[in-house]
């Protein structure tokens, strides 16, 4: 008889209402609880920025605040994941599109120019930070039309103002890109393989 992939113990929780994330994890095979983190995170991003924080650590500390606000509201053995994701561009961070004109402009500005991806996870355990990783990948849209700008967002819809960028690589804003370096999983917010290892190491994942 195959054995299940997954164990039975500690809980596992997701600290965000992200459903791009919550996808990885249910493909992966994971049974998981979603709660999402009461954090301000524009609020946040822009505290990090005006301190010239690294993306690479301004991402981890805003997943550590998620993780660790529901953390704190759990009892019994939880791990629980917070992740965050930022986008570097021209030695900023871009926020998700407010509606369909800073979209536009988003895509306008990303066109033909490489962009960063850093996406980091933190995991807490019995209300303790136990482990956390950090991963980037590099994107490049091709350069587009205001013709092609409209054209996506008209086919697009509410799903180009979900993400910084305007774009989901899992769905149509793939034709937007040319080339990807980088993770696949780093693209879409979580660095999935390295915790998928730090959950079998804690026993939620049989090895």
């Amino acid at each position: 008889m195959t054995r299940p992939l997954q164990a039975a113990e500690p809980v596992l929780v997701l600290a965000s209402a992200s459903a791009a994330r919550a996808a990885m994890l249910r493909a992966a095979g994971l049974d998981f609880s979603a709660v999402p983190a009461p954090v301000d995170e524009v609020e946040m991003r822009a505290a990090l920025a005006a301190e010239g924080v690294a993306s690479a650590d301004a991402a981890t500390v805003l997943a550590e605040l998620k993780a660790q606000h529901v953390a704190g509201r759990l009892p019994g053995d939880c791990i629980v994941l917070g992740a965050d994701q930022l986008l570097e561009f021209d030695g900023g961070w871009l926020e998700k599109p407010a509606d369909r004109a800073a979209a536009a402009r988003q895509l306008e500005e990303l066109g033909g120019r490489a962009h960063r991806l850093v996406s980091a996870v933190v995991a807490f355990r019995d209300g303790a930070r136990v482990w956390h990783h950090v991963a980037s990948a590099e994107i490049t849209l091709r350069t587009l039309s205001a013709e092609a700008i409209e054209a996506y967002l008209d086919a697009a819809g509410e799903a180009a103002l979900r993400s910084v960028g305007a774009y989901e690589l899992e769905g149509l804003g793939a034709q937007l890109i040319t080339s990807v370096r980088g993770d696949h999983f780093t693209v879409l917010g979580l660095p999935l393989l390295p915790l998928l290892q730090f959950l079998r190491d804690q026993r939620v994942l049989l090895a």
